[in-house]
């Protein structure tokens, strides 16, 4: 029985060893800009998708697995973004747009952060965004969190 025991931890050891997963690749300096212009057109996009009223395409950049903090209760998984968002694509104009002005990638080039800008119908800033956006395939990044803050007139020394 002892020498069973044994045997099986070994076994699960020796898998767990196995199954790692390989250190993440650290992209280059180059590689890093070219994904950050990747996000910053992804981003683009998705803000297009409003500006177009196109609620299909919206739901497109959405990961199985975003959470989009619009509300009392943040939004959990793509249906419901999708569903909670569509009140925004039922008028003839968008409520609002945003552009990315900020974008940072991880070293390991999965994941990436963008933020700027939110603007009303008059074009006025009303707040900013900050989106996570996660490499799900090849030149596929949909994004995984979002979350905006009302502008604030912060002095600046």
């Amino acid at each position: 029985m002892i020498l069973r025991r044994v045997g099986l931890a070994c076994l699960v050891a020796a898998l767990a060893v196995g199954c790692a997963a390989p250190p993440p690749r650290t992209v280059t300096p180059a590689e890093r800009d070219v994904l950050r212009a990747e996000v910053a057109a992804t981003e683009r996009a998705f803000a297009k998708s409003m500006a177009d009223r196109d609620h299909g395409e919206f739901t497109a950049f959405l990961s199985e697995e975003a959470v989009f903090f619009s509300g009392p209760t943040p939004l959990r998984g793509k249906a419901a973004v999708a569903a909670g968002w569509k009140r925004f694509f039922e008028r003839k104009d968008a409520p609002f747009s945003w552009e990315p002005e900020k974008v940072e990638v991880l070293d390991s080039g999965t994941l990436a952060l963008s933020s700027g800008p939110v603007r009303d119908r008059a074009g006025k800033l009303v707040g900013t965004f900050t989106s996570v956006w996660r490499l799900e395939a090849p030149g596929t990044w949909r994004i995984v969190l979002d979350k905006g803050d009302d502008a604030c007139e912060c002095r600046q020394p």
